[in-house]
C-alpha cells in the first residue's frame, strides 16, 4: 500500500505529497512559499504559459484585466449573483485570479467568509494582487499564490467550500479541461460548488473593425485549442456539459448580457477595454492566424469607432454551476 502511494505521489508531482503523505504537507508548502518570494524579489521572468497575452509584465494587460474584473462583475450583478446564501461559504479558491479584484471584491462584499485563495501563473499578477489585499487590510482573509493550475492545484483535498474560474479559455486548452475539473473535484468539500464563468468570443458591435479584430481573435483561440468549436460560443456552450460529465451535480447556468453604450459611461470602458485587448492579443493572433496586413490599419480604425457617439456592444456570459456531492 505505502508503495502504490509513494507511486502516485511520484506521479502526480511532487507537490502531491502535501494531500498523500501528511509528514511533508509543512516542508514543501513553507518551500513553495519561499521559492514564491525569491522569484518575486528576484524580478524573475514569468514562467511559460499558454495565455493568450504572453507578456504577463504589461502594464497595458494589468490595466486591462483590472477593468475586466470591474465590467464582468458590475455587469452579472456583482461576485456571486446566481448563489442563493454566498455568506455560508467558508472558504473559497480563485483559480486563474489575475489581478485578484474579483476575490477581493467577495472578501469585502462577505466579511464572514474566513479564507480566500487566488492562484496565478503570473508573478506580476499575483504580486499586485498580494498589494491590494495589504492596503485593503485584508491580507489576514486574502491570500495569493503563484501557482500552475494546468499541473495540479497544490491544496489538500476537501480544501474549499467553492471554486471559481473566470474566463479560462483565456489559457485553458480543450483537453487540458478534464484534469482542471477532476482537481476541482478533488479540493472541493462535498456539498462545494465549482462555478465557471466564460464568454462568448465575438461581441456585437456597432463598428466594423471591432467586429473583424474579435472574429480574428475567435479565430486564433480556436487555431491554438482554446475553443471546441470555431463559433462565437465554443466554450460558453460546453460549461454544463463538461460539468455533468466531471462528476458535478445540480449543473444550472445563467447568462449575463453586458451593454456598453457611449451615452453612458459604460461604453466609454468597454472601449477602453477593447483599446487594450486588441493591442496585447496582436502577438498571440499573428501566431496563430499568420500575418494580417492591414491589422494595424482596423485597430486604428477602431478606436476612432469606439470613440463615436453612437458607438455600442454587448459583451455575452454565461455562468455555470455545480455541486459535489
Amino acid at each position: 500500500m505505502l508503495d502504490r502511494i509513494l507511486e502516485l505521489g511520484y506521479n502526480m508531482g511532487r507537490s502531491a505529497y502535501r494531500t498523500i503523505c501528511g509528514i511533508t504537507i509543512v516542508f514543501i508548502k513553507e518551500e513553495n512559499k519561499e521559492q514564491d518570494a525569491m522569484a518575486l524579489s528576484a524580478g524573475s521572468s514569468e514562467q511559460p504559459s499558454t495565455y493568450f497575452v504572453q507578456d504577463r509584465t504589461s502594464e497595458r494587460e494589468l490595466d486591462r484585466l483590472r477593468l475586466q474584473d470591474h465590467l464582468a462583475t458590475i455587469g452579472m450583478g456583482g461576485t456571486l449573483p446566481e448563489q442563493s446564501n454566498p455568506a455560508h461559504f467558508r472558504s473559497i479558491l480563485d483559480v486563474g485570479c489575475g489581478t485578484g479584484g474579483w476575490l477581493i471584491e467577495v472578501a469585502q462584499s462577505y466579511p464572514g467568509i474566513a479564507r480566500l485563495v487566488g492562484v496565478d501563473i503570473s508573478q506580476r499578477m499575483v504580486a499586485y494582487a498580494r498589494e491590494q489585499a495589504s492596503e485593503l487590510h485584508l491580507s489576514e482573509r486574502v491570500e495569493f499564490q503563484v501557482m500552475d493550475a494546468l499541473r495540479m492545484l497544490e491544496f489538500p483535498n476537501t480544501s474549499f467550500d467553492l471554486l471559481n474560474l473566470r474566463l479560462g479559455s483565456s489559457y485553458l486548452r480543450t483537453w487540458e479541461w478534464p484534469k482542471l475539473l477532476s482537481e476541482f473535484r478533488r479540493v472541493l468539500r462535498v456539498g462545494g460548488v465549482a462555478r465557471i464563468t466564460e464568454c462568448d468570443t465575438i461581441v456585437e458591435s456597432t463598428g466594423q473593425a471591432h467586429l473583424k479584430l474579435a472574429q480574428l481573435l475567435q479565430q486564433a483561440l480556436h487555431q491554438a485549442g482554446h475553443l471546441f468549436t470555431p463559433t462565437h460560443d465554443g466554450v460558453s456552450s460546453q460549461l454544463a456539459r463538461l460539468l455533468t460529465q466531471y462528476g458535478f451535480k445540480d449543473v444550472q447556468t445563467r447568462r449575463h448580457s453586458l451593454h456598453f453604450r457611449n451615452d453612458d459611461s459604460s461604453g466609454l470602458d468597454g472601449g477602453e477595454d477593447a483599446k487594450y485587448l486588441f493591442r496585447t492579443v496582436a502577438p498571440f493572433i499573428r501566431k496563430w492566424v499568420g500575418v494580417v496586413e492591414d491589422y494595424e490599419q482596423l485597430y486604428q480604425q477602431m478606436l476612432v469607432e469606439i470613440q463615436q457617439p453612437e458607438f455600442a456592444a454587448t459583451w455575452n456570459l454565461v455562468t455555470a454551476w455545480g455541486t459535489k456531492i
